[in-house]
């Protein structure tokens, strides 16, 4: 019965070092937030840079690539209503993110509960079959605690990695999470005040047209 312990440790231990790599790699942070794009939204001034913007997002796809495509396409409403879009967006980028979080938090919690089960079973069927005399031939005892406390290291081992990576991986995705809500505040502000610099450019001109009267 040992062995099932054994085996579900070792298989927690190998989702747990999937996982880690897997959202290693998915959480490098020019996969979520491309250089390339962070310079396109801090070099956007006006309406000739939002094309070389909008071109960075769909070459480089990410979480921020598509927040700023989703505002940019949401271009004719309001602030707060693309603003409001952007948030709701953010939300499910950052779920995305966190796939794969809740698996590693799993391993955390029951692979330490697995050794302590698989050490205490094996320390009972241990004990269980010492015969009056059992107690006299050290070698084997100590033999069978070793074997029994092997799984509580095989927990530790399995949960101490996923402990760790849960931990920074965490901290990782709340702080790419704030980065990309500054950028895309940084993008809203500009892309309005652009829009504004534009109506006011285009107002003397209508005033001007106005202004001119047809002779009689």
């Amino acid at each position: 019965m040992e062995i099932v312990f054994i085996v579900l440790l070792i298989l927690a231990s190998i989702t747990g070092i999937t996982f880690i790599v897997e959202r290693g790699i998915a959480l490098r942070w020019h996969k979520v937030i491309p250089p390339a794009v962070e310079a396109a939204v801090e070099t956007f001034r006006s309406s000739t840079d939002l094309p070389m913007l909008r071109h960075a997002c769909e070459l480089h796809p990410s979480p921020l690539s598509r927040l700023l495509l989703l505002a940019d396409t949401h271009g004719e409403w309001t602030k707060a209503e693309n603003a409001e879009a952007i948030e709701s967006r953010a939300r499910y980028e950052v779920v995305r993110l966190e796939r794969g979080m809740v698996i590693l938090e799993i391993i955390v919690g029951i692979a330490p509960l697995l050794g302590l089960v698989g050490t205490v079973y094996g320390l009972i069927m241990l004990f269980g079959t010492l015969g009056p005399g059992g107690m006299s031939d050290h070698s084997n005892l100590s033999k069978g605690i070793a074997t029994a406390l092997y799984a509580t290291l095989l927990g530790l081992l399995a949960a101490i990695p996923s402990l760790v990576a849960w931990s920074y991986y965490n901290k990782k995705i709340e702080t790419v999470a704030v980065e990309m809500e500054a950028l895309c505040d940084e993008f809203l502000k500009r892309y309005y005040n652009m829009k504004a610099d534009v109506r006011e450019a285009a107002m003397p001109e209508t005033s001007a047209r106005a202004g001119k009267r047809p002779r009689s």
